[in-house]
This record gives structure tokens, sequence and C-alpha cells, in this order.
């Protein structure tokens, strides 16, 4: 039996709650390794660029989800009523 057979065999015999919970921790691994690839690429050079990483790296330590460039639009168009660039 192969990994994914093994995983989907697994996830079938846990409750609702706990699938949502691995869902989670899958989003994490998912979020960790695109956070390690960018760290290892980029290296902020100016005083602001240096505060503004650090504050990243802080949000990303403390669970925060970061939204990418669809999710701010959304968030933006959702807190200025309903207005959206299409």
């Amino acid at each position: 039996m192969g990994k994914e057979e093994q995983l989907l065999e697994s996830w079938r015999e846990l409750t609702p709650e706990k699938q949502q919970m691995v869902l989670e921790f899958v989003e994490t691994l998912k979020s960790q390794s695109k956070t390690t690839a960018i760290n290892k690429e980029y290296i902020p050079q100016t005083p602001l660029a240096k505060k503004l990483w650090e504050i990243r790296k802080q949000a990303i330590a403390s669970g925060i989800k970061l939204l990418n460039e669809a999710e701010i639009e959304q968030e933006l168009a959702e807190r200025r009523g309903g207005y959206s660039e299409s």
C-alpha cells in the first residue's frame, strides 16, 4: 500500500473535526515550505525592509495566514462595500 492509500485510509477513520485539523496542519506545512524558500532567496537591504521582514516572520510564526494577491483584492473589496475591479 502506497503512502497516498495509507493517508486516505487513515483520513476516512477520522471525525470531521479531526479532518479539519489535518487540513489546517497541511496548510501550515505548505506555508512553511513556501516561507523557507522565500527566506533563502530574499535578504532585506534597507532598514525599513529589515523591519517589515521581521514583522512578516513574526506574523507567520504566530499562525497568521498570509494573503495572496487575489485574497488581498477580495478583502479590500469587502472593506470598501463590495467594489472590485474586474
